[in-house]
């Protein structure tokens, strides 16, 4: 037989030991007093925490109403159906776990540096997304009809950064992503320079010099002249002056883009001599 540590042992007597001393002591009117008081605290701690939860939900509510009113309503509109997006792409298979929700608050939190007041905000959206009832199509029916081309490009550029954000993204998602981007009229090209990006990212023993040729949208090997046109067509479309209208967060993925088509055809211009 395996030797056992002793319990200690409890104190099942102690309350009513508390009650004698107290009926000894004044009675039984002492004792009424003794559990009014204790009630009374009780209730108080009650109120107390409803009153506290509250005083901080109308906190958290003012603050999210104030940022939306200080942005404009083309942003508002554009993070709206970007997080319903997101929500929809993750709800693929029918349902959402806490750990989808959490890449896309940290996406906005890491990615696009949102402070705590916007991060709120995103929570809320997507808390209204997760329960939504509207659908994919009808998403990217909103979204197509409110913004241009430049802005599409954005959109399926943060959707790939979510998807890519789990080093293997499923196949169902990536299928959805090439749908969304068919779907609002994304040229193949497009499609092939975003994807590559990412892919290019993840692929084992990959030559830097083809990560260049990716970002530009363009296989290994190609020539000056093809080079030059790729990044005067990718300069003009990702110009940060051009998404400026959807947010400082969104003119700074488009400087960041346009960062690397920079530096990948700045490596390639000296690679020809030119």
């Amino acid at each position: 037989m395996q030797y056992r540590n002793h319990r200690q042992p409890g104190c099942g007597g102690c309350l009513f030991l508390i009650i004698l001393f107290l009926i000894l002591m004044g009675g039984t009117p002492l004792l009424f007093d003794v559990l009014g008081v204790l009630l009374y605290a009780f209730v108080f701690l009650i109120l107390f925490m409803v009153a506290a939860f509250f005083g901080v939900s109308y906190f958290v509510r003012r603050q999210i109403s104030n940022y939306e009113k200080s942005q404009t309503e083309t942003h508002n509109s554009f993070v709206y159906l970007l997080c319903n997006i997101l929500v929809k792409i993750a709800q693929i298979d029918g349902t959402i776990s806490k750990a989808e929700i959490n890449v896309i608050i940290n996406f906005f939190r890491q990615h696009l540096r949102y402070s705590q007041s916007q991060i709120l905000w995103v929570k809320e959206l997507v808390k209204e997304a997760v329960n939504s009832l509207e659908t994919m199509e009808s998403l990217l029916a909103q979204f197509k009809a409110s913004f241009a081309y430049e802005p599409r490009l954005i959109l399926l550029e943060l959707v790939y950064q979510v998807i890519f954000s789990n080093p293997k993204p499923p196949d169902s998602e990536l299928e959805l992503a090439r749908n969304i981007a068919e779907y609002l009229d994304i040229s193949l090209y497009d499609q092939q320079v975003i994807f590559a990006k990412y892919t290019g990212r993840f692929r084992q023993a990959v030559v830097a010099e083809d990560n260049y040729y990716d970002v530009l949208g363009l296989a290994p090997g190609a020539d000056f002249d093809e080079i030059k046109k790729s990044y005067r067509k990718l300069s003009m479309q990702y110009h940060p002056d051009k998404v400026s209208h959807l947010g400082e967060e969104f003119r700074a993925v488009a400087e960041e883009k346009m960062k690397d088509i920079n530096v990948a055809y700045q490596h390639l211009k000296h690679k020809f001599g030119v």
